[in-house]
């Protein structure tokens, strides 16, 4: 996937009176006591909204992204412009949006990141081994080895 333009929103605080920002949404002075900088712009936190979801982009994270001069979060934009694909595990659709567990060139949804021939889940820091595009826990793995059926291919 390519992002074209990805931006953090921090919130900074207005500046003294005399020297109030103009809101690039609403064209009008900012007055209240905290405002948002994102493109090079200032805005009411009211004003910096998602152009599809009308989410406020300050509330929802510090990260905006922009495309086709839309201003959007990053589920609508990932839905508009992410791409798809299948699980190498179950094979149904990954929808763009979606996280993901990834190893090589394989992508799977987070439930069907499991040993594939025992079904015992990942954590954080677990090893698994990739062996003929299955998914397999060290177990399953050094069994395959005793059994002479695998070659090394440590993750």
């Amino acid at each position: 996937m390519l992002i074209l333009a990805k931006q953090s929103v921090p919130m900074l605080s207005v500046q003294p009176k005399g020297k109030q920002k103009g809101c690039a949404g609403c064209n009008r002075k900012i007055k209240d006591r905290y405002l948002l900088k994102a493109l090079d712009k200032y805005w009411h936190e009211d004003c910096l909204k998602c152009a599809c979801c009308d989410c406020r982009l300050g509330e929802v994270g510090s990260t905006l992204y922009t495309k086709a001069n839309l201003i959007l979060c990053r589920r609508d934009y990932l839905r508009l412009f992410g791409t798809t694909g299948n699980c190498a595990a179950c094979s149904k659709l990954i929808p763009a949006f979606e996280m993901v567990m990834r190893a090589r060139d394989n992508v799977y949804h987070l439930d069907c990141f499991a040993c594939q021939l025992c079904n015992q889940r990942f954590c954080v820091g677990d090893k698994f081994f990739l062996k003929n595009n299955m998914i397999l826990c060290q177990m399953d793995y050094e069994e395959g080895q005793l059994n002479g059926s695998f070659e090394t291919q440590v993750q």
